[in-house]
């Protein structure tokens, strides 16, 4: 997930979204939470968090986040990012600067996007749960590493009710 911005743009995470946190081996929060209740509450429900900050994220929450995170995930190198820059030429940016990585997550933009760089580098923008802008839905991802490799990718509309 990305770009939650709580407790303004909504008053908590919604309840589709809070019922895959057990069900998940990792939860990656790619920034702009805004406050430190949700970063707490992924902390106590995650079995394994790995978030960074954002551009609306205050000095409590970088003081407890990095602005990178990379992690292995059996095997698969995982990067984590809020800000990527423009559309326009973000694949290029993206491998030129990330070149130990198989997979970055990225938000900022509060919309999906899913593709692969010309070095194999797969790019995700979860969208936002809780603020869609302009998009015409919530959104956020779940994804699937199987021996170290991405096999499944699922973007998820959050339910209006």
């Amino acid at each position: 997930m990305s770009d939650t911005h709580l407790p303004k743009r909504a008053k908590a995470l919604p309840p589709q979204l809070m019922a895959e946190l057990p069900h998940a081996d990792v939860v990656v929060h790619a920034g702009d939470w805004v406050d430190t209740a949700t970063l707490d509450l992924l902390e106590e429900r995650s079995r394994r968090l790995v978030g960074v900050y954002g551009n609306n994220d205050g000095p409590a929450l970088r003081a407890r986040l990095p602005e990178v995170a990379r992690a292995d995930l059996d095997g698969l190198r995982l990067g984590v990012v809020h800000e990527t820059g423009a559309a326009q030429g973000r694949e290029r940016r993206c491998a030129e600067r990330y070149p130990d990585l198989d997979v970055l997550v990225f938000g900022h933009s509060h919309i999906p996007w899913d593709t692969t760089t010309g070095t194999g580098l797969r790019l995700l923008n979860p969208g936002s749960p809780t603020d869609r802008r302009r998009q015409p839905h919530h959104t956020y991802m779940t994804a699937t590493v199987t021996e170290g490799q991405l096999t499944e990718v699922t973007l998820h509309r959050v339910d209006p009710g």
